[in-house]
């Protein structure tokens, strides 16, 4: 998800009403025998140390495990995971609340946040951009392999601290007007976290916790690695080698959440069904499509979320992948399903992890 590409619709999201709801199906879950076959049939096509597919229907749970190596001490589905890139979910949902709760606007130029003496100038960066990869801003600053180099394959974030994100951010020369391409962008959505730490005068950890993982009941979600008793050991390519825990600098916002598959599938449940909730404004903007993208607009964004659509109704789904494991977060409104997938080992060319999870969404 790094190529850049025009888009064919503005982003109009700040101040935009919050009227997507969706709608709910009236169908039937699928027996307890069926549903854990199919999710058993998951777990067995992806080839990695450690697999668990977490499935909610219409309330319902159904968690499975495996993987090629023996069970570690604790089951598989009690282990924290660590989230990567769909740690963006949780950043997006929090930029949500605080827009909906009035603490601060998306349309608020990031640099002004981040350093107050700066005049924002002609079409500045604004939160809005960071969160939705149109801020022109690049994958990664330009400076970040250099430093990242002697952890590359070990832990490349640890070396570029939060500091460094935001001078990289202010420096940045940009080459196209915010809001005019999609280019996926970590050091985008890192540049965001630091800007709403700037504006809340509260501490990252603190604020996602306090705003999101708290208010949502996520007791078993974190931010920092925890040790063998309650983390997932990620593995290389090989599925044998093991690789330490993620330490991510100063990308917080853009990958640092590791969380167990019920906290997940809470986290889903709640996009399921935002009525009556914590957050409940802030849930339902997040589902809102924000731009679109690509050839007969097939690619749909909202603040947080890719969205597909399937046959019975829209599919809203994210990836992340660190150097030793992967997630797949999905919900379907439409046959009020939620999937939260997991594995331990790093992303490989025709890898079948997030084919197998993808399908099983769509499917269900």
């Amino acid at each position: 998800m790094t190529a850049a590409a025009r888009l064919t619709r503005p982003v109009p999201w700040p101040g935009a009403p919050l009227d997507f709801t969706g709608v709910t199906s009236k169908e039937a879950p699928l027996d307890d025998e069926e549903t854990r076959r199919r999710l058993d049939a998951a777990v067995d096509a992806v080839d990695a140390p450690d697999v668990v597919f977490a499935l909610s229907r219409h309330g319902r749970r159904t968690v499975r495990s495996g993987g090629t190596a023996p069970p570690p001490p604790v089951p598989r589905d009690r282990l924290r995971y660590e989230m990567g890139s769909a740690s963006k979910t949780f950043t997006g949902l929090l930029l949500a609340q605080l827009t909906h709760t009035g603490v601060l606007s998306a349309g608020e130029p990031a640099a002004a946040l981040l350093d107050p003496a700066r005049r924002p100038g002609e079409d500045p960066v604004t939160l809005a951009h960071l969160i939705t990869h149109t801020s022109g801003l690049p994958a990664l600053p330009a400076d970040f392999f250099v430093r990242a180099l002697p952890t590359w394959r070990t832990n490349p974030y640890a070396r570029y601290p939060a500091e460094r994100v935001v001078d990289a951010f202010l420096r940045h020369r940009r080459r196209h007007r915010p809001g005019t391409r999609w280019h996926y962008s970590n050091f985008g959505v890192a540049v965001l976290g630091h800007a709403l730490t700037a504006a809340t005068a509260t501490p990252w950890d603190d604020l996602i916790t306090g705003q999101v993982l708290g208010p949502l009941g996520l007791n078993g979600a974190t931010l920092v690695p925890g040790g063998p008793d309650t983390d997932a050991v990620g593995h290389r390519r090989d599925g044998t080698t093991p690789v330490p825990p993620l330490t991510v600098g100063g990308f917080q916002a853009a990958g640092a959440v590791r969380a167990t598959p019920y906290d997940l599938l809470t986290f889903l449940e709640a996009h399921l069904d935002p009525s009556d909730r914590p957050l409940t404004g802030a849930l339902r903007a997040v589902r809102r499509p924000v731009l679109r993208r690509g050839v007969g607009h097939r690619h749909v964004h909202t603040v947080a979320w890719f969205q597909h659509p399937t046959e019975r109704g829209r599919m809203y789904f994210h990836g992340g992948a660190t150097l030793g494991q992967q997630a797949f977060l999905g919900f379907r409104p439409d046959t009020g399903t939620a999937l939260a997938a997991m594995c331990t080992r790093r992303f490989r060319v025709r890898d079948a992890f997030v084919p197998t999870a993808y399908a099983l969404l769509a499917e269900l």
